[in-house]
């Protein structure tokens, strides 16, 4: 039989120390990788929908509205809000740009 370990008790001993300092080291590697992704789990299940209807919110006092996107516009910008659709008609209907991106008033099928 082939037997490629050394023959002394002192280098079997290292080897042995070795070995197990590398499954140390995989079982950390596996527990963090495990966590991350129960996390990445956790936060897919506890996100919030995406809402349907959008609004981008201006600077100032009152903070007033600028223009009515499409829930999942990318030209949204950062200050927004969510609305219902009854909200968003209202609004474009009542003279608030619709972005021109994603087009929201042809969704809510208001027509110029």
């Amino acid at each position: 039989m082939f037997d490629d370990l050394p023959p002394d008790l002192e280098r079997l001993l290292t080897l042995g120390v070795w070995h197990a300092i590398w499954l140390a080291r995989i079982d950390n590697k596996i527990s963090d990788i495990q966590r991350r992704e129960a996390e990445r789990e956790h936060g897919e299940r506890v996100r919030p929908a995406r809402p349907e209807w959008i609004v981008q919110i201006g600077i100032g006092t009152g903070r007033p509205p600028v223009q009515v996107h499409a829930g999942d516009c990318y030209a949204a910008g950062n200050r927004r809000r969510a609305i219902s659709r009854d909200e968003a008609r209202r609004l474009v209907a009542s003279g608030l740009p619709a972005c021109p991106h994603c087009q929201p008033d042809i969704d809510l099928r208001i027509l110029d």
